[in-house]
């Protein structure tokens, strides 16, 4: 093997993506697909190496030119295969040369993929909104129709695609708490933890695709977890989404918003996308491609019973729903329960602390109770490093014949005073008593429950205590479904997912004080769960049932809502969350329509209006300004109902203020959300 090839093998080799996950060898594919697009990590590790810059690149003044050419031709040239046979440890497609998954010339293909969808998702946002006359009314009515789709191609209009995803100025902030009415309160400052990074909850109103760009220069690489639940494009959503696209717009609409959630993911984050059967294929070869085949698992879930007669036309009754679970890269971090195992195994050091109360008998060893005090027991196995833990006892006197189940309720605080007691960590080692607890108080407020510990990379038998239990990719919540359309204290009767679900998620996803965001809150079945858990959280809306829905549950979880979960992580209500807006360019138009004296007025600023709200794309702005405004009839009208037309084109205007402009004062945007936006982007 010559030098050169050496030293390109070797650098190659840093980049995961560059490697089959399977055999670790380098995918020559893949790396001649990123010398096509110019990867920017393929160039960064080729001219950071002497040989490599100097035979791929070449020198024009003091710029250096990478020669694609050159370097796929050495490739070509210099790819050896070890094996009797290219195929002889695998199967699966194959075009003559390499398999079609590792093929970028095979990908899923469909009209606009190289485009960027400007609208939302909203039932209005897919709708043109006309007026016309009838002579059998004698006035204009107010009509809609299906809009065509508005796609900005990622080359040709790259300048509207980075205005587009430029941040976005904020607004309306509020700030909830158990203690503040359902109006909220001001928010005076935005709090971040040690690294300067922000520990607030988000509620934030607007288009979830420009929402999430704006999040990206904050919380790139932060989020533990994303779960969404997104429009199945069926047309019998019970959300008011435009959830009627055609396959290729749909998909586009999900591929712009899947990419820039790969780069608010974590290194060793997760992505869980629940769908039914009329998407669910196209969108797991999607997420093929974007998350480079790095699919963990398809959950199943049962989402409601079957029926002994059909009541459709259906022939099958659909009962099951997927989730499909991806990774980020290839060492995704779970957190899973951890089964019993025999104390008999192993020899315990206990250092005292004070006179204990009782003595209890756990496996064939004595522990000791004490008052308020802590007892560290040391794991005296032959491990790469001892392992320790800590017991925490309250004040009660447990008797050593007491059952594992008054023994695992007392810990949980179930048998205290106030019913509610200390919180625990639960560490799993019962064995033969019925329970697996060793206990160690949280905050006030915190989830009790199982303690969770890191699955390792590379697990071996010395690496934790105890088996790990397999996470299982079928549950049967067809009662949970069934029974969730109020929890929270908000009725939705179609499309809410049940808080047990998440539950289940995000316990195996993350641990205390992760991030997780869902950019399809719908009703904030996510973020309640996330909150109740002691994970925070971020949720994006861009309907206006966001303050009957998402706002006003979470209202309710920090006031101690008792649906859901609640009683099993003894949730008692607490903490905070911010709610905010992106910011609507609309408020000065309305200023200067209602501020019009007469007809002559409001003909005189359209060509201005028309101008500058030239993204209003639910109104038929053009027809309106070339055909309507010009008629008779509407100059008959009453100067009111004319400017009420003027205001309905205006008020459903998608164009969001730029954070960058939001001081020019025809955006009408005060100096305190100036400030909050501005502080909420600081680094």
């Amino acid at each position: 093997m010559n030098k050169l090839k050496q030293a390109l093998e070797k650098i190659l080799k840093q980049e995961e993506s560059f490697c089959d996950s399977e055999t670790k060898e380098i995918n020559y594919t893949k790396v001649k697909d990123s010398a096509d697009r110019i990867d920017p990590k393929l160039i960064t590790l080729l001219a950071d190496n002497k040989e490599t810059k100097e035979k791929f690149f070449t020198k024009i003044k003091d710029v250096y030119v990478f020669n694609i050419n050159d370097f796929k031709f050495f490739l070509d040239e210099n790819k050896i295969n070890n094996s009797y046979t290219q195929f002889a440890n695998q199967i699966g497609l194959s075009d003559g040369a390499d398999f079609l998954k590792d093929s970028g010339e095979v990908v899923l293909s469909f009209p606009y993929k190289d485009c960027v969808l400007e609208g939302g998702q909203s039932t209005e946002e897919g709708m043109d909104t006309y007026f016309e006359y009838s002579d059998k009314s004698e006035k204009y009515e107010e009509k809609t129709a299906k809009r065509s789709e508005v796609f900005f191609n990622q080359v040709l209009a790259r300048d509207e695609i980075d205005r587009l995803f430029d941040k976005k100025a904020l607004v309306n902030w509020k700030r909830h708490t158990k203690d503040s009415g359902k109006n909220g309160e001001a928010v005076k400052d935005i709090e971040r933890d040690e690294n300067g990074t922000i520990k607030e909850n988000f509620v934030i109103k607007g288009n979830n695709l420009l929402a999430l760009h704006s999040l990206k220069s904050e919380f790139s690489g932060k989020v533990k977890l994303i779960y969404i639940d997104p429009p199945y494009n069926t047309g019998n959503d019970g959300f008011k989404y435009n959830d009627s696209f055609n396959h290729s717009t749909w998909l586009s609409f999900m591929k712009n918003r899947l990419e820039i959630a790969k780069e608010l993911l974590r290194d060793d984050g997760l992505i869980f996308i629940q769908c039914d059967d009329n998407e669910q294929s196209y969108l797991k070869i999607l997420m093929d491609e974007i998350f480079n085949q790095l699919h963990q698992s398809t959950m199943y879930v049962q989402v409601r019973y079957a029926e002994k007669q059909l009541a459709t036309a259906m022939r099958f009754h659909k009962l099951i729903e997927t989730i499909f679970v991806y990774s980020k890269t290839e060492k995704p971090l779970f957190y899973q329960e951890l089964t019993d195992y025999d104390i008999s195994k192993y020899e315990w050091e206990i250092s005292e602390l004070g006179k204990p109360l009782k003595t209890l008998t756990l496996g064939n060893k004595k522990v000791d109770v004490f008052e308020k005090g802590k007892y560290t027991l040391v794991k005296k196995e032959k491990t790469s490093e001892n392992l320790l833990k800590e017991i925490w006892a309250s004040g009660k006197v447990l008797d050593s014949s007491s059952t594992g189940r008054f023994f695992r309720d007392f810990l949980t605080g179930r048998y205290s005073k106030d019913g509610y007691g200390v919180l625990y960590k639960v560490h799993g080692i019962g064995s033969g008593l019925g329970y697996r607890y060793i206990t160690g108080p949280q905050k006030e407020g915190a989830t009790k429950g199982k303690y969770y510990q890191e699955i390792p990379q590379n697990k071996t038998e010395e690496s934790f205590v105890g088996a790990e239990k397999a996470i299982s990719n079928f549950y049967d919540m067809a009662s949970a479904f069934g029974n969730c359309r109020s929890e929270g204290g908000v009725e939705l009767r179609s499309g809410k997912k049940p808080e047990v679900l998440l539950e289940q998620i995000i316990k195996v996803s993350t641990k205390p004080q992760d991030l997780v965001l869902d950019f399809h809150a719908g009703s904030g079945t996510t973020c309640a769960v996330a909150h109740k858990m002691n994970r925070r959280w971020i949720g994006i809306e861009q309907m206006d049932y966001i303050h009957d829905l998402p706002e006003e549950r979470l209202i309710n979880v920090i006031k101690g809502d008792q649906t859901g979960i609640s009683k099993d992580v003894n949730w008692k209500g607490g903490g905070s969350f911010i709610y905010c807006e992106l910011a609507k360019w609309n408020e000065q138009a309305k200023e200067e329509i209602n501020g019009a004296k007469d007809y002559k007025a409001l003909e005189k600023m359209f060509d201005t209006l028309y101008e500058k709200y030239f993204f209003n794309y639910n109104v038929k702005i053009k027809e309106f300004k070339e055909k309507v405004l010009k008629e008779e009839n509407f100059k008959k009208l009453m100067l009111e109902e004319q400017k009420r037309m003027f205001l309905t084109m205006l008020d459903l205007n998608q164009m969001y203020v730029q954070e960058s402009e939001m001081g020019d004062k025809r955006f009408g945007i005060s100096k305190e959300d100036q400030k909050l936006t501005k502080e909420f982007y600081s680094k």
